[in-house]
This record gives structure tokens, sequence and C-alpha cells, in this order.
């Protein structure tokens, strides 16, 4: 910005958190809010979904998406609701994959308020989603897709682009260029190396940068997941038991059936072991695949394979036979922290079992079942009751999706000056403030960890 002018920057969400992304840029003549995500975890941030926003949704132009994560894109159908008519932009396979997710969302509160409201466990009369399958499509009729690295005009004097970050299909950063200065936002960056996608671009430049912060204290284990993962195969099996494994159903979902494919083509564990996809969700992502086959490293027969050893399960009606069968099988279902989804309806009947094997396979937030299942706790409480916990539980350390804190300083390695303003978002307080030192250790960068629902002026 030229010294007569002022950005003005809120802090709507991931900010001293990871879930809720909203970054609203008051320029003097365009209002941009990059992602627009839903809180999750933590009843406190979660209770936060329902709040009105500090600012009016209808003075928002535009909205820019780095992918189509929940927690980055699932709070536009409420902001339709509060007024917002201006343009929802992203790149396709982010466009198409925030589309499944939202009417997936929508679908999952209506189908939990009627739950809730048949068998008594609310304190609401009556309970009510969020939003419903309506509004989320009035919503998609703002979507505007837009290519990589293209720069296109928002407004005089600012421009925007994406950038392949690799994390999940369509995944991007965005460059804004506003007058003399670059705006850099992270999203959510990915990892070198991964089975399924390209490494990240990497910024050169960036006078304001909002960086992501979730694996800011932490370095992935150099493990070997496929040995791990064949092992608590062969151990669950080994006990006729079922292993049961919540899955995110964009990226994760297909980075676990790429990996049983593999372990299927070296003949190391039993192709006669049913393996269940039960994520109408994630069958809906693994068509993004091949529809965008120039944003990730799989071929045709690749895909084909990994869909040809599953048993891909639509209705619910197939949830309770498959529930209901004592076979030892393997079960991928959403959601990745436990937080709904249909893995709810599997562990009510198995979390109980000791045979049964829990193996989480991502980052697991504060509050979140996956957390309270991480750190060992002996109930947990889901549709209305408190079932005990006997199952052996696991996790699959160094498959997530997210750089972690070499990755975020090797992401940045580029950037050749130091940026005036730097924001660090998108990570719970530990990682937040450890990577603030490091920054400073490692570069001289100072660094400042917003709060929500702060206002910078610069």
């Amino acid at each position: 910005m030229d010294n007569n002018k002022t950005l003005k920057i809120h802090f709507l969400g991931a900010s001293g958190t990871v879930t809720g992304s909203k970054y609203l840029l008051e320029f003097p003549d365009c209002t941009v809010l990059t992602d627009c995500g839903l809180f999750q975890g933590l009843k406190k941030l979660r209770e936060l979904n329902w709040q009105q926003l500090p600012v009016r949704a209808s003075d928002i132009d535009y909205v820019l998406l780095t992918h189509g994560h929940l927690d980055h894109t699932g709070f536009l159908p409420r902001l339709v609701k509060m007024g917002f008519k201006g343009e929802i932009w992203g790149t396709a396979p982010t466009l198409d994959i925030a589309e499944i997710i939202l009417r997936d969302s929508a679908k999952i509160q209506e189908e939990d308020a009627e739950r809730a409201n048949r068998d008594g466990f609310t304190k609401h009369s009556p309970a009510k989603p969020l939003y419903n399958t309506l509004d989320v499509e009035k919503t998609l009729k703002l979507f505007e897709s837009k290519p990589l690295d293209d720069w296109i005009r928002l407004g005089n004097n600012i421009r925007m682009r994406f950038r392949y970050n690799g994390h999940i299909l369509g995944a991007t950063f965005i460059e804004l260029d506003a007058d003399e200065n670059r705006i850099v936002f992270s999203g959510d960056v990915g990892r070198k190396d991964d089975f399924l996608l390209r490494d990240p671009a990497k910024p050169d430049r960036a006078d304001f940068l909002f960086l992501e912060s979730t694996y800011g204290d932490r370095i992935h284990p150099h493990s070997d997941n496929l040995k791990k993962l064949r092992q608590v195969i062969l151990d669950t099996t080994e006990q006729n038991g079922t292993l049961i494994i919540p899955s995110f159903a964009v990226e994760r979902a297909q980075l676990l059936m790429y990996m049983i494919y593999l372990l299927h083509l070296e003949e190391s564990i039993p192709r006669s072991l049913p393996v269940i996809l039960d994520s109408p969700m994630a069958i809906s992502a693994l068509s993004v695949f091949r529809k965008h086959p120039g944003w990730h490293k799989l071929s045709d027969e690749q895909c084909m394979g990994m869909t040809d050893r599953i048993i891909a399960v639509q209705s619910y009606s197939e949830t309770l036979e498959l529930i209901d069968n004592p076979e030892s099988k393997i079960i991928i279902a959403g959601s990745g922290m436990v937080g709904g989804g249909r893995v709810l309806s599997y562990l009510e009947k198995y979390i109980g079992k000791e045979e049964t094997t829990i193996l989480l396979a991502g980052f697991q937030a504060e509050g979140t079942r996956g957390r309270q299942l991480l750190e060992g706790a002996d109930e947990i409480k889901f549709f209305g009751n408190y079932h005990n916990v006997k199952a052996r539980v696991d996790l699959l350390e160094g498959l997530s999706a997210h750089a972690d804190r070499n990755g975020l300083l090797d992401w940045i390695s580029d950037i050749e000056a130091a940026p005036s303003h730097l924001f660090l978002t998108h990570g719970e307080p530990h990682a937040l403030d450890s990577l603030r030192v490091k920054l400073k250790d490692e570069y001289g960068w100072n660094s400042d960890i917003p709060e929500l629902y702060d206002i910078k002026e610069i």
C-alpha cells in the first residue's frame, strides 16, 4: 500500500487455533475475504459458527479459497445467509471439492438435528442445522473457477493469483499485489515427496505474510508408514478384529486406499480381507482425482487399481449390514477427527471390543473425539451417550498433509527480504510460539500472533 492508504485486516478465524480460517482485507476500494472456514473442535469454538460476524457480509466483494477443506470453506453457506452476494474464487478442483464437502456438511447437520430431536439428546427445541442443503445450493451459484499462476485483477491496483501448494487436490497459496506490496496467504502448506501430490511451489517475495503454523512445533517422524499400516492390519486380523480408520474424505482417504493398494501389490496383506470405504464424500472426491489428472501423480491405471480393491458404500442401509457382519475387515470412514459421520456408527458397535483397532491417520485438533482417543480417554461421548473405549488406539504418524516446522522453513526459504509484517495463524498456542521463536532464531524475522477478532491497520 502507498503511504496515503491503509489496509485493515480482520482476523475472523484460525487465530490462536487451527480451525475457522477467515481473514478479511479491507482495501480502500475492495473488500476481500481469504478463506471462509467452519470452527471445529472445542465447544466454545463450535459455538462461534452460530454468531454473527463482526463485519457485514454484504460489504465483502470476493471470497478467495486456498483449498476445499471444511475449516477453510465450511462457513460459506452461513456467509451467504448473512447477506454475502459477491464472487467465490478458487481453482477448479478446489471448487469441486468444496461442493462435495459443503453438500456433505449440510446433510450431516440435517441428520444430526433430526437424530437429536428424535432421540431427545438436545437442549434446543427443536435442534436445527447450522445450514441446510438449500443454503448450499445458493452458495454454489457464486462459485467461479480460476486458473493457476495467472494474475487476475480485483480492483484498482489490486491483483491476485493462485499458486500450487500440495496439501490436498487443488490447494494453493494466494499472492495479492496491492500497489507496490505483495500479500501472501500460505493456506495449508503441503509436504515434499507426497505419495499423491507434487511438491509445493514457493513464494519469492512477501511484504505481508500470513503463515500457517499447524506443525510449527514439531518434525514429522521419518517412519515407514506402509510397514506400520501392514503391521496394524496383520495384528488386528490375527485377533479376528476389525480395523477402523477415521479418515478425512479428501486426500487422506485416497492416500490410505493407495497405500492398501501397494500392500496388495506386494502381497503382504491378504486380498481376501474386505476393505470398505464408507464415505460417499470420499468416493466423490476420488472422481475429482480422475477429473483433474494434472493436479496429482496418479495414473488412470493406479486410480482404477485402488478402486477395484475396495467396497464403496453409498447407502446407510449398507453401513448397517456391514456393522452387523462379525468378520474381520478394514473400514475407512469419515470423519478424520471423529467429529461426526458414519465412523461413529461403527464405533458404537466396535469401540467396546478389545479386538478392535482404531487407527488415527491425521492431525487431531483440541477438543475433538480423535484427540480424546489419542490421549487415552477411557470413554467418549457421541449419540447422546458415553461409550467405554476398550479398542486399541494407534496412530499413523507422519501421514499429515501439512508441512512440519522444517517444511515451513523450507517453504519460505526463497523469500529474499524479511516481510514487513508476518502473521502466524492456523496453529495451537504452543505451535505458534515455537514457530515464532524459530523464525527469529533462523531468519531474524519478527512475528505477530493475532488473536481472534483482532484488527490490524498497516
